[in-house]
């Protein structure tokens, strides 16, 4: 049991922190400084504080598996950990909607140029395949934007399952034993082994 919330814990932070440089990395089109063509899913900056908040849950996850008894851990991880369940849909739809809307750019397309989204000068949803070369300014914008969408898609529901895993034992615990405190079973057991006289007793060790 300790393992998993100490896996779960490590995957969160690891794809909170690329969650986070995908956010920002969206803010610097094809790795310039042309920050007027960041669209409205970059200015909502959704993958940087997902990722953030992912971050937080998974170091939460951390502390409380090495402080195993400390209560207001398990609540403070559980909290966080039902807040990044309620973000991953918010940052798995902003993704597929911006990669169905392409991305913000300058663009020349059957004689219409302008800046705008390129869902809006091409056919909706915005076929990658078929166009790609629309967008003039930046060069290669469709193959960048589409790149962030897609590790955007695939981290959210990554994140998802994660924090799914992570709720669904803390809530079969509170269930179960009426508290999220992993600790307090194996710590009220431990604490009530008789004391023999003359015999050596080993360090209890947590549940698996």
């Amino acid at each position: 049991m300790k393992g998993l919330y100490q896996a779960a814990g490590r995957i969160l932070v690891t794809l909170g922190s690329l969650s986070v440089c995908s956010g920002v990395t969206a803010f610097f089109p094809v790795f310039s400084y042309k920050p007027w063509f960041a669209g409205w899913s970059v200015r909502i900056a959704c993958p940087v504080w997902n990722g953030a908040l992912a971050i937080t849950t998974g170091v939460l996850l951390l502390l409380a598996y090495r402080a195993w008894t400390q209560r207001h851990l398990w609540e403070a991880t559980f909290t966080f950990v039902i807040l990044s369940i309620m973000g991953c849909p918010l940052h798995f739809a902003i993704a597929l909607e911006s990669a169905l809307l392409g991305p913000y750019c300058f663009y020349s397309f059957s004689g219409i140029a302008g800046t705008n989204y390129l869902g809006y000068a091409v056919a909706f949803p915005y076929q990658y395949a078929k166009f790609p070369i629309a967008c003039v300014d930046p060069p290669h914008y469709e193959e960048y934007h589409l790149t962030l969408q897609a590790l955007d898609l695939c981290l959210s529901f990554a994140l998802l399952c994660t924090s799914l895993t992570v709720f669904i034992k803390l809530s079969a615990r509170l269930i179960q034993h009426g508290h999220i405190n992993a600790g307090v079973q194996w710590h009220n057991h431990s604490s009530l082994q008789p004391s023999i006289p003359g015999l050596k007793q080993s360090s209890p060790q947590p549940p698996k």
